[in-house]
């Protein structure tokens, strides 16, 4: 008997592994280990955008609490969903990194920094709903994303999130800071335990090895003083992220047009993600899910300014993690957005997974990262690198990706527009553009002038312009 792929695909009486509810132990074990993969890339954002506005700490601290309380929101969203909002994966969604850059441009343009997000949430609102209008249109672009393409994208995720596991294993610092011994002694340490337990373990306890190499992780670093306890001792018990506690939003045509472009790279990245996760677990990512998961993204984004929240888009990171679990149920996801709501709502116990010290973190998202771009890695090579201009349309497209990966500053001194460097200080975003546009022009338009030019027999009907070699 078959059912609809979205809400619950049955094969001959089989429940597909996304849709499988688990035993409550292992649902809850499973989801904190989401919830402590993505945490740091959902509070690092408004950690950023509090300290450039000069925030005092409690008014950072509320901006903390509500980018979990609405990351959950939107991870329900896209985990659970309802009608046709949520892609219905195991697809963490969190507060976009790459909103950092517009928010603080945003910032500068006011006369006083202090009054800015008031401006950033009506932006970032107007953002949302375009995104929502436009995802029935921007899902067909999968069309666009064939092995070859998917392949360098997914691989230029990896390569793009394992410098945040670098910057962890440093302390969270400034990135041309080298780590201290006791970083690298704990990172190190970290990464042997998770191993270790990925090679003794079997069963349930073999899938949360890196939350439990986390914990060992932190318990090596209590007795060298690299645990901080002080937010969890100054942190309340329960505290709402209220409507509107900055302030009614504000709309300004500006700040509209940069929460817009950044909307747009947001919904490439999460199409990418998703077509990534959609390999990841063995129900491929069409056209449907997409629009899906656009929608509860973008969804997400609109409603989030409402509780003082920023843009979401899906984690990467995640991925790297169903993908060394094998756990592909989207309801541990889904307990994952259900503790996040409930940290959003609780700061004393949001502080509690905040006491992981990052080195630790970074040790463990060495294997997460990595795994992704391996994952991307193994499609590159079924797409056929060795056939016709394949290599060169790879080649080419990881350079470009990796530009702002080895250097953040790369385009600051040239002159790039202020909007289109949100999109080239995307990694995954230009290197997705050059993919696609390459693997056209290499391995489709010239391909038609060439069959049109040679003499003889008709030639077999060309391949899908849009479906690659």
């Amino acid at each position: 008997m078959a059912l609809d792929e979205a809400e619950g695909t049955r094969t001959e009486g089989a429940v597909h592994p996304v849709d499988e509810v688990l035993r409550p132990g292992r649902l809850l074990a499973g989801g904190l280990q989401h919830v402590a993969a993505s945490y740091a890339g959902v509070v690092a954002p408004p950690l950023v955008l509090g300290a450039y506005l000069g925030l005092s700490p409690a008014r950072t601290t509320f901006l903390v609490g509500a980018a979990l309380f609405t990351a959950g929101v939107a991870t329900l969203l896209q985990t659970i969903g309802f009608w046709k909002v949520g892609a219905r994966m195991p697809f963490v969604n969190g507060v976009s990194f790459a909103g950092v850059a517009p928010m603080i441009a945003v910032a500068d343009a006011q006369a006083d920094k202090s009054d800015a997000l008031p401006v950033i949430f009506g932006a970032v609102m107007v953002a949302g709903a375009l995104g929502f209008v436009l995802a029935p249109w921007f899902c067909k672009l999968v069309r666009f994303f064939p092995p070859l393409v998917s392949g360098t994208v997914i691989t230029l995720i990896g390569l793009t999130l394992l410098p945040v596991a670098f910057g962890w294993i440093q302390g969270g610092g400034d990135p041309g800071r080298p780590a201290t011994a006791t970083g690298l002694g704990l990172a190190a340490a970290t990464l042997v335990i998770v191993l270790v337990l990925r090679r003794v373990l079997r069963g349930f306890l073999r899938q949360i090895a890196i939350l439990l190499g986390l914990a060992a992780g932190t318990l090596i670093a209590v007795p060298v003083g690299a645990v901080d306890f002080g937010p969890a001792a100054h942190a309340r018990l329960v505290g709402f992220p209220s409507p509107f506690h900055f302030g009614a939003p504000q709309f300004t045509f500006p700040a509209i047009v940069s929460m817009c472009v950044l909307m747009l790279v947001c919904m490439t990245e999460s199409t990418a993600d998703m077509l990534a996760l959609g390999q990841v677990v063995g129900r491929p990512a069409d056209e449907r899910t997409i629009a899906r998961g656009l929608r509860a993204d973008t969804l997400g984004t609109a409603v989030s300014p409402v509780f003082n929240g920023f843009a979401n888009s899906a984690f990467a990171q995640n991925i790297g993690l169903v993908a060394i679990t094998r756990v592909r149920s989207r309801f541990v996801v889904a307990a994952c957005g259900a503790m996040f709501v409930l940290l959003g709502l609780s700061p004393v116990f949001a502080s509690l997974i905040a006491v992981v010290p990052r080195p630790v973190l970074g040790g463990a998202g060495i294997v997460l990262f990595g795994t992704v771009a391996a994952s991307g890695i193994q499609v590159l090579i079924g797409a056929g690198l060795d056939k016709g201009d394949n290599l060169l349309v790879a080649a080419a497209s990881l350079g470009i990706g990796t530009i702002p990966v080895v250097s953040r500053t790369f385009y600051d001194g040239a002159g790039v527009p202020e909007t289109l460097r949100t999109l080239l200080d995307s990694g995954v975003s230009a290197g997705c553009l050059t993919a696609v546009v390459l693997n056209l022009a290499f391995n489709h338009l010239g391909k038609r002038r060439r069959d049109e030019a040679s003499p003889g027999p008709s030639p077999e009907p060309s391949p899908s312009p849009v479906r690659g070699d």
